[in-house]
């Protein structure tokens, strides 16, 4: 990141700054109970929900959904409310859009079928990839899911590898079992 690009985060991400037109992209963050998530709303719906830091999760959007960048309450605070109250226990499903524009196409596949998972339960890496037609592409299907732009609200910690084992997750494992836990209380 250049410092020019590193002053320009800076200056939008700012609790003071007020741009004149609203950015494309709504930009900040939300902390909650498994860390800090970094959030990006563009026009289509949550582009990222990300366990990465600001700086990189900002170099991203701006390389693949929009230079425009900057704070826009109006656009993230319903993402807010809606990861209270899912992590409150009375969310069990997410209504804000998903913009995977930060996925790859295999990914996208991944994370749209991940999406259908239902709230509570677990599926496995194996079937996830025979629902996408490519039973034996674990590896591949583990990677889409690490780097699921959109965590939480792609749940992609309702993927377990099929050894009992909880598998990794970008947030952690802590933050995965936190997740799971949250959802069996419900």
């Amino acid at each position: 990141m250049s410092s020019g690009d590193l002053d320009a985060l800076l200056r939008v991400t700012s609790a003071t700054y007020r741009g004149e037109t609203p950015p494309d992209i709504a930009f900040g963050t939300y902390d909650g109970a498994v860390g800090r998530l970094v959030l990006a709303v563009s026009g289509k719906g949550v582009a990222a929900c990300s366990f990465e830091d600001e700086h990189t999760v900002y170099e991203r959007v701006m390389r693949h959904v929009g230079t425009f960048i900057g704070p826009d309450p109006g656009r993230l605070d319903p993402v807010r409310r809606e990861l209270d109250a899912y992590f409150s226990g009375r969310l069990r499903a997410f209504t804000t859009p998903v913009d995977l524009a930060l996925a790859t196409p295999f990914a996208r596949t991944v994370l749209q079928k991940t999406m259908a998972v239902p709230y509570g339960t677990t599926t496995t890496l194996g079937e996830i990839g025979e629902r996408i037609g490519r039973p034996r592409a674990l590896r591949a299907v583990g990677n889409a899911l690490m780097a699921n732009p959109v965590c939480v609200v792609v749940p992609c910690h309702r993927v377990v590898p099929g050894d009992g084992e909880l598998g990794d997750y970008a947030g952690g494992v802590a933050a995965k079992r936190h997740l799971l836990t949250v959802e069996s209380r419900s």
